[in-house]
C-alpha cells in the first residue's frame, strides 16, 4: 500500500474522512429541509466522486460547460444542470445532440439566448430544458423579474422548449423579495414552475430561510479552501484538499521557496496570502511564479528545512483541480484512492 512519502511534489491530497463527512453533513442538511440537492461537479472534476455524491442522495449534479458535462454523461450520469448561457450554433448543436438522450437543464438571461437554444431544437427535432436566471447582487449573468417572466412566456410558448424553472446565484435571503415578484408573475401568466434552484456554498446553510426553493447545488462544499475559511464557512478541519509541496530553498533567514507555484495552487489570493501552510500557520505565502512560491517566515518561530514538505489548504480548490492530472485520496498516510481528473481542462 503506498503512503503519502511515496509521492512526488507537488501533489493534491484529499482527506476521506473529512470529504465523506462534507459529502454527509450537506446532504442532512439538504434531507432535513426537503430540499433537492444537486453538487456542483466544477469543484473536483471527477466521476467517481460524483457517484459518491448521488449515492448519498443528491438528485443528479451540475456542471458549467458542455465538454465537462459529457465526461459525466459517458460515466453513466445523465441528470444534468449547466446554470449557463449556451451561445454559438456548435454549442447550441452540441447541446440538442446531449439533450436528445439525457436530462440537460440549461439557463438563459436573454430572447436571444433563447431563440438560438430553440433553432437546435427545432434543427435536432428534439427539446430542450431550459430555466430562467434571475440577477443577484453579484450583478453577474441575470434577467430582473420582469424580464425573466418575458422569457420564461417565450420558452413556454416554444415548441422545442421546455420551460424548467427559475435559476439563482447566490441565493441568500436577500434575494427573496425579487425571487417572489418572478414566482408572483409567473403565477399570473399561468406558467407552471419545475424547479426554483438556488446555489452557493455561502448561501447553502441559509436556504432553508428561503422556502422558495426546491433545490440548490453546491461545489466547494466537498473540500473547503482558505476562502470558505476566511469567509466564516468552514474550519481547518473541514478542508479535504491540502497540496503537499517540498521546500526548494532558503535564501534568506525569513523565507523559502516551494515547489508549488501558480501552476500548482493557482493565481487566487486572499488578504493574508495564496493558502496556509498547516505545519507553519503563521507563515504567509505571499507571492507566486509558475513554479515557486515564496514564503515569508518572519512571523514563525520554527523554520522549514530544505527538502522537508509542508501541505496546504489553498485559496481556491476547484481551480487546482484543474490544474492537476490526479487527485490522491488518502486516510492518514496512506492513499486509498487515485482519481484521474477527468473532466480536466474541459472549460467549453
Amino acid at each position: 500500500m503506498q503512503t503519502i512519502h511515496d509521492l512526488e511534489t507537488p501533489s493534491v491530497l484529499i482527506d476521506l474522512d473529512r470529504m465523506e463527512r462534507n459529502i454527509a453533513r450537506m446532504q442532512g442538511y439538504c434531507d432535513h429541509y426537503g430540499l433537492k440537492f444537486r453538487p456542483h461537479i466544477k469543484t473536483h472534476k471527477i466521476p467517481a466522486i460524483a457517484k459518491m455524491q448521488l449515492a448519498a442522495g443528491a438528485v443528479g449534479i451540475a456542471c458549467q460547460k458542455l465538454t465537462e458535462a459529457q465526461v459525466f454523461i459517458d460515466a453513466g450520469i445523465n441528470d444534468i444542470q449547466i446554470p449557463y448561457n449556451i451561445v454559438g450554433p456548435q454549442k447550441t448543436a452540441r447541446l440538442a445532440d446531449m439533450s436528445m438522450y439525457n436530462r440537460i437543464t440549461v439557463s438563459a438571461d436573454h430572447p436571444s439566448v433563447v431563440r438560438g437554444l430553440s433553432e437546435a431544437a427545432a434543427a435536432a427535432n428534439g427539446t430542450i430544458r431550459v430555466m430562467v436566471d434571475l440577477a443577484t447582487e453579484i450583478e453577474r449573468t441575470g434577467a430582473s423579474p420582469d424580464e425573466a417572466i418575458e422569457l420564461a412566456k417565450q420558452i413556454d410558448s416554444d415548441d422545442h422548449l421546455h420551460f424548467a424553472g427559475v435559476l439563482v446565484y447566490p441565493s441568500y435571503p436577500s434575494i427573496r423579495p425579487r425571487l417572489q415578484e418572478l414566482l408572483d408573475g409567473l403565477h399570473q401568466a399561468g406558467i407552471g414552475v419545475d424547479s426554483v434552484s438556488g446555489g452557493g456554498t455561502g448561501a447553502a446553510f441559509t436556504a432553508h430561510e428561503v422556502p422558495e426553493l426546491t433545490e440548490i447545488r453546491v461545489g466547494t462544499y466537498i473540500f473547503n479552501d482558505w476562502n470558505t475559511i476566511t469567509a466564516g464557512w468552514a474550519d481547518v478541519d473541514d478542508c479535504a484538499m491540502t497540496v503537499m509541496a517540498t521546500v526548494v530553498s532558503r535564501p534568506a533567514e525569513n523565507r523559502a521557496i516551494l515547489d508549488s507555484g501558480s501552476k500548482t495552487l493557482a493565481a487566487d489570493r486572499v488578504a493574508d496570502g495564496h493558502g496556509c501552510i498547516l505545519e507553519y500557520p503563521d507563515a504567509r505565502i505571499y507571492k507566486l511564479n509558475e513554479e515557486h512560491a515564496y514564503v515569508d517566515l518572519s512571523a514563525c518561530e520554527d523554520h522549514p528545512v530544505i527538502g522537508e514538505r509542508v501541505q496546504i489548504v489553498p485559496v481556491h480548490t476547484c481551480v487546482v483541480s484543474n490544474l492537476h492530472n490526479q487527485l490522491y485520496g488518502v486516510r492518514g498516510e496512506t492513499i486509498e484512492e487515485v482519481w484521474e481528473v477527468g473532466a480536466r481542462g474541459l472549460v467549453w
